[in-house]
């Protein structure tokens, strides 16, 4: 019987042997009791299903208006790409490049490593790059601040409000539902689940005859 493998405490570099824990348990250090990692239950499952909700959430963000305004008589929307590239002729192009990095790039390189990682997964296929797209992932993750652009965005309608009528588009819900399907995707998805998956499809691929000997 094959030993449980050895993982080091994050915070005080404490070496102990791996448990198996149940599904949704949390296991914590020995010697300072900070968690090492949560066991997430179907995480291939949920996470996957998270992703094309977000995917589709993604799309009618971008798709349609986030706000419409009316100042003395004249009505204007405006979606989020617009806004953009708005800023961007205005002079205004580190702003424009951040907002455009952190509520449009990001997330979407995001959903895509996800789909790509998780879909064949799902089917019992290993896709290729695995192990680069996983740490592009970890990379990729701090530069979607979408909460942070809502909480600046709600900030900004209520200030427009003393000035002209604000009415929030279909993005801006689409926004919302966005920013809790990708908070609930970042907690149904463990990486540790996966690379444990990913190297018994290794083990399995290594280890089973040629064809015609089975």
């Amino acid at each position: 019987m094959a030993s449980a493998p050895f993982i080091a405490c994050p915070e005080c570099d404490w070496l102990q042997r791996e448990p198996s824990p149940a599904a949704g348990a949390v296991v914590s250090c020995a010697r300072c009791g900070s968690v090492l990692y949560r066991s997430v239950p179907d995480t291939v499952d949920r996470t996957l299903a998270f992703a094309l909700g977000a995917a589709v959430l993604f799309v009618i963000a971008n798709a349609f208006p986030i706000v419409g305004m009316t100042i003395e008589g004249r009505s204007n929307t405006v979606s989020l790409p617009g806004a953009t590239l708005a800023l961007w002729n205005q002079g205004m192009q580190l702003v424009a490049g951040l907002v455009g990095v952190t509520t449009l790039l990001a997330p979407c390189l995001v959903l895509a490593t996800l789909l790509y990682l998780l879909t064949p997964l799902k089917f019992g296929r290993l896709p290729p790059g695995v192990p680069l797209i996983l740490r592009a992932l970890d990379a990729i993750q701090p530069w979607g601040l979408i909460e942070v652009f809502m909480l600046g965005l709600l900030v900004s309608l209520v200030k427009l409000e003393m000035y002209a009528r604000v009415v929030p588009g279909v993005a801006l819900w689409a926004y919302g539902g966005l920013l809790l399907v990708f908070t609930a995707m970042a907690a149904a998805f463990d990486p540790r689940n996966i690379w444990a998956r990913i190297g018994t499809e290794v083990c399995a691929r290594h280890h089973s005859p040629p064809p015609g000997l089975a």
